[in-house]
């Protein structure tokens, strides 16, 4: 395969992976035409279908395609299909429909590729078919090359639709501009006991915070003196022990706080015995 063409399939099938929710190993619906083309022209299926995907592959068949195989009496292509998985397709051997009745199906399920299949079709009138359902990539044989057809118009639309989703989801939803934000839930509308609760800020933890100290009135500190007798003793010890290390105590002066009256009085008498004295000399 050349690597231009490697490249542009490796695109798809990412386009396919990330929008579809395709995983590996991949599963891969062939149908009669092209397990007898395959067998004809002596094409490994299985290799070629690895190489075009680009991943392991699962390859799988029907009851109803495996019963058109044995209409054709080709007993190597008969044994080629054995080899594959089975896919239950809920339809009588006895009553088999048509290849495209059966792919379509199988693969449409609600109009939605619901179990992520690949079909490997050589029919046109199937592929056309499947085009309509979005997400389901079609390989077919082209001579001796296998090819992967582009996109669908139906899978292009579903993938760009799913791209603006993800851009518009969440704060950047279009149908929420403009509107005002959601009122606060009131206590009388708070959710159950039993619902999540939200999460936010929190209050600081109580722990972690200080005490208040409590400014005891003088009659509670007398009365806890009194009920703890160890606080009186080591009271006594500390006072004992200062006086012991500082020896005797220095004495401070004392002072009078006089009034003006007798601030006055005594100037008026100091005055008084100086007029004296200067009268006897």
């Amino acid at each position: 395969m050349r690597q231009k063409r490697a490249k542009s399939y490796r695109k798809q099938m990412l386009v396919y992976h990330h929008n579809f929710k395709f995983r590996e190993p991949y599963q891969v619906l062939v149908d009669d035409k092209i397990v007898c083309d395959t067998h004809k022209a002596s094409f490994d299926l299985v290799k070629g279908l690895q190489r075009t995907l680009q991943a392991e592959v699962k390859p799988m068949i029907t009851q109803c395609c495996i019963q058109a195989i044995y209409d054709t009496k080709d007993q190597d292509a008969i044994d080629l299909a054995k080899t594959f998985e089975r896919r239950r397709c809920n339809h009588p051997p006895k009553e088999a429909k048509p290849p495209l009745e059966c792919l379509e199906s199988v693969v449409s399920v609600n109009g939605v590729n619901k179990h992520r299949y690949v079909v490997a079709s050589q029919d046109l009138e199937i592929r056309n078919t499947l085009r309509k359902v979005p997400g389901v990539p079609m390989v077919f044989m082209n001579r001796s090359v296998m090819v992967m057809e582009p996109l669908s118009r139906s899978s292009e639309k579903l993938s760009r639709y799913q791209e603006k989703q993800k851009l518009f989801k969440g704060l950047n939803d279009p149908s929420l501009a403009g509107k005002p934000a959601p009122e606060k839930v009131s206590e009388e509308n708070a959710p159950a006991p039993g619902s999540k609760k939200r999460k936010g800020p929190k209050g600081p933890n109580p722990l972690s915070m200080k005490k208040k100290k409590e400014n005891d009135t003088p009659d509670e500190a007398k009365n806890k003196v009194k009920s703890d007798p160890t606080t009186t003793t080591t009271t006594t010890t500390t006072t004992a022990t200062e006086t012991i290390t500082n020896g005797s105590t220095s004495r401070r002066r004392k002072r009078s706080h006089k009034s003006a009256s007798s601030r006055q009085r005594e100037i008026g008498d100091e005055q008084s015995d100086g007029e004296t004295s200067q009268e006897k000399k």
